[in-house]
């Protein structure tokens, strides 16, 4: 990590918007991507005690994907098709790979959804993130390509080669790299981990 430009970038960041994601002006933009209330009720939504029905937690994915301001809209009708199109036996094991993943052995989770999204050409970084991002927005992180490269290459993030399919591994590594620089600054920077994302974007 560069941390000379890490360091340049919340100087830069916080002269414009002081208070950082406290300015009125990113307040406002927090507001429309309504973190809260989707981190709300994913969290209703993906409780522990909700994965014995997989009809209805396939339901209750396709409506997170479905309100997130985060995912694609070209995205959105392909993943509720897909899901709708899957045989019973693909929807428990779809909803076991999200339950995996959020409660139990997270690689294991994470590879089991790519693996069953892969199928449809659905194994997007979006789809993958967002679920665990909402679910834990201080911890867990939201992959956006464009950022996440650029964040790569200007700050010279080291063992992070990134490609179009997801890999635990690259998650894992970028997520690690993400909860130590946000130590590195000040808190106002880093609201959840997509708000910190955003402002290395805007920074650098």
């Amino acid at each position: 990590m560069n941390r000379i430009k890490l360091k340049q970038a919340e100087t830069d960041f916080l002269l414009h918007y002081p208070g950082g994601f406290n300015h009125p002006e990113l307040v406002a933009l927090r507001n429309r991507h309504k973190i809260g209330k989707m981190v709300e009720m994913t969290r209703d939504c993906l409780g522990k005690h909700r994965f014995e029905r997989p009809d209805v937690m396939i339901e209750d994915l396709i409506r997170i994907i479905g309100r997130s301001s985060m995912v694609s809209r070209f995205e959105k009708p392909k993943f509720k098709h897909f899901l709708h199109s899957m045989s019973p036996l693909e929807r428990e094991w779809l909803v076991d790979g999200v339950q995996e993943h959020l409660y139990g052995n997270e690689r294991q989770g994470f590879e089991q959804v790519t693996e069953i999204l892969q199928t449809g050409k659905l194994a997007k970084w979006s789809l993958l993130s967002i679920y665990p991002f909402y679910c834990r927005p201080e911890w867990d992180v939201f992959v956006k390509p464009t950022t996440v490269k650029g964040i790569i290459q200007r700050l010279e993030l080291k063992g992070l080669p990134y490609a179009p399919l997801p890999a635990w591994e690259f998650y894992e590594t970028f997520r690690d790299q993400i909860n130590r620089m946000k130590r590195e600054v000040d808190p106002s920077l880093s609201p959840n981990n997509a708000a910190f994302t955003g402002f290395l974007m805007m920074s650098l």
